[in-house]
């Protein structure tokens, strides 16, 4: 009776299994790949331009220019300036439609007030906004923000000729540019 039954071997059977298993784990694999890839895929800025000046009686200002170069609008939750958080009533920004050729320079007024005007690259100027408190900043696809930071926290007059890094974080990914501190001092 048994010499008429066939079956396969328990090698056969065990290689059918695991290329099973392979073949679905792949497919899970592809599948959240994808998922992650197109949903991150199309938020990207450029974070150009990046200075940080600082002056004998330790005020600093960080300036730099946020590029929305993805095709969909974007927030920005937070900036941090050498590994630190600054706060939104630090942060001073202007939106722009073009994009900005010329190199930041150091602002030329006060940076106090719910709005400054400032004369920030070549002989471009603009009147720059104060954030709010716990406020994220949007950013239209396509559209470029300038950004000033007073006072970021962890910088002081023994530092010029230093490298730091200015973080600046999105809804789905993070943002990393490095400058050295320049004097504000001519």
């Amino acid at each position: 009776m048994l010499k008429d039954r066939k079956a396969l071997s328990n090698v056969v059977s065990t290689l059918i299994l695991l290329s099973v298993s392979v073949l679905l784990a792949g497919v899970v694999t592809l599948y959240a790949t994808n998922i992650t890839m197109t949903r991150t895929q199309q938020e990207e800025i450029r974070v150009r331009k990046p200075h940080v000046w600082v002056y004998e009686n330790g005020t600093a200002i960080a300036g730099f220019v946020i590029d929305n170069v993805g095709g969909k609008d974007i927030v920005i939750d937070k900036i941090h300036i050498r590994g630190v958080v600054s706060d939104w009533t630090n942060v001073y920004y202007y939106r722009s439609s073009s994009s900005v050729t010329a190199d930041l320079k150091l602002p030329n007024a006060s940076l106090s007030g719910a709005s400054v005007a400032i004369n920030y690259a070549g002989s471009e100027g603009a009147t720059f906004t104060q954030g709010t408190a716990d406020q994220d900043l949007t950013l239209a696809s396509g559209s470029t923000l300038v950004v000033y930071v007073k006072n970021p926290d962890n910088i002081s007059p023994n530092d010029i000729g230093t490298a730091v890094g200015i973080t600046v974080f999105t809804m789905n990914g993070q943002w990393y540019v490095e400058c050295n501190i320049e004097t504000a001092e001519t």
